[in-house]
């Protein structure tokens, strides 16, 4: 298996629930970083999601083009293509943190493409789209969110949704460190009434417990992964005592009625990683981490070799030591190791499908 089918990764989110483990999903902006992270899924026996933001897609695309969509469906076209050399794993596609602004360019014209495609018996390119709506009024996220939905069942794709504002700056998108960083019980029971449970189409919930994105220091985020397991299980009892109209998926264990998102992790500790994958997080966002790591290989590689990458005096310098493939392969190196890391520590690594 290579890319996943829309049933392959089903069965990988619930297989990660089930089993309490989770994916990293790892940001890419370019087929070296892509190819990066196919390396570390395959260097740990891993499956995996790989994702393209807003800035990523448009960066995809060419910088004079700076086209979401045409960077989106160039990024899909490679990764079917060589992913297809790394048959002992799979790995889905997905489309990152599209805000309202984003989605008449980008997500919605996309799941159109993807529904043409099925309609014509064929599958989708991507395997997953994200709706944030962390920025609007709760009620107005999940309308949006609901018409999302029913696109997604057309498209054979998974919808991801944010509920609760992420602190912090992501490719533009910023919101303060305060009180609503915490998503409530409250919210996770408006989700699964408006949505349902998965009986009306599949979707992931990032639900907020104290997420900012950036780099940040250990203890300087104040995460409280235990607000998780409050919304799963306020969520569960709810529809048990018929105030969450909702069907509760057959395959969900107890007491975690989603399959939840992790957004935000760096400084992290491995403590709180790992409560919140105990609580139902299925996929859990790496950039910042795999970005330092791929460029942190070039600037030693450029240190080590200045003179040489460089025509200093009226020399002429080494030619293999700036070809860019001498420091891409550091690079891709050192984030494939990252991306092992990221899969051990979530308890993916050797758990690939068979």
């Amino acid at each position: 298996m290579t890319i996943a089918t829309p049933e392959r990764y089903a069965q990988m989110l619930d297989a990660a629930r089930a089993g309490g483990f989770a994916y990293p999903a790892i940001n890419v902006t370019s087929t070296q970083t892509l190819n990066a992270a196919l390396q570390g899924f395959a260097d740990a026996e891993s499956d995996g999601i790989i994702q393209v933001s807003v800035g990523g897609s448009a960066y995809f695309s060419g910088q004079r083009v700076n086209d979401r969509v045409t960077g989106s469906l160039a990024f899909a076209a490679f990764a079917h293509e060589v992913a297809k050399k790394y048959p002992h794993i799979t790995v889905a596609l997905h489309t990152d943190h599209c805000a309202e602004q984003y989605l008449d360019s980008w997500v919605r014209p996309l799941l159109a493409i993807e529904a043409d495609e099925v309609k014509h018996g064929r599958e989708p390119m991507f395997q997953s789209h994200m709706w944030d709506g962390s920025t609007v009024p709760l009620a107005k996220n999940i309308e949006i969110a609901r018409e999302l939905l029913e696109k997604s069942v057309a498209a054979h794709t998974v919808l991801e949704i944010e509920i609760g504002a992420v602190g912090g700056e992501e490719d533009g998108h910023s919101a303060e460190i305060n009180e609503k960083l915490y998503s409530t019980v409250a919210d996770g029971i408006a989700v699964a009434n408006a949505l349902g449970l998965g009986e009306r189409g599949k979707y992931m919930a990032a639900f907020t417990f104290g997420n900012v994105h950036g780099a940040y220091k250990p203890g300087v985020v104040k995460l409280r992964p235990d607000l998780l397991r409050e919304i799963q299980q306020g969520v569960w009892d709810g529809v048990q005592d018929g105030t969450v109209h909702a069907v509760l998926d057959a395959n969900a264990p107890e007491g975690k009625p989603f399959e939840l998102v992790f957004h935000g992790g760096s400084g992290s500790t491995p403590q709180e990683i790992a409560e919140a994958v105990s609580h139902g997080v299925v996929k859990m966002n790496i950039d910042t981490d795999t970005q330092y790591a791929f460029t942190r290989a070039v600037a030693g590689h450029m240190f080590r070799h200045y003179d040489e990458v460089l025509k200093v005096d009226g020399e002429v310098g080494n030619k293999k030591m700036y070809d860019p493939r001498s420091w891409g392969r550091e690079a891709e190196d050192s984030m494939a190791a990252r991306v092992v890391e990221a899969c051990e520590e979530l308890g993916s690594a050797g758990r690939a499908l068979n």
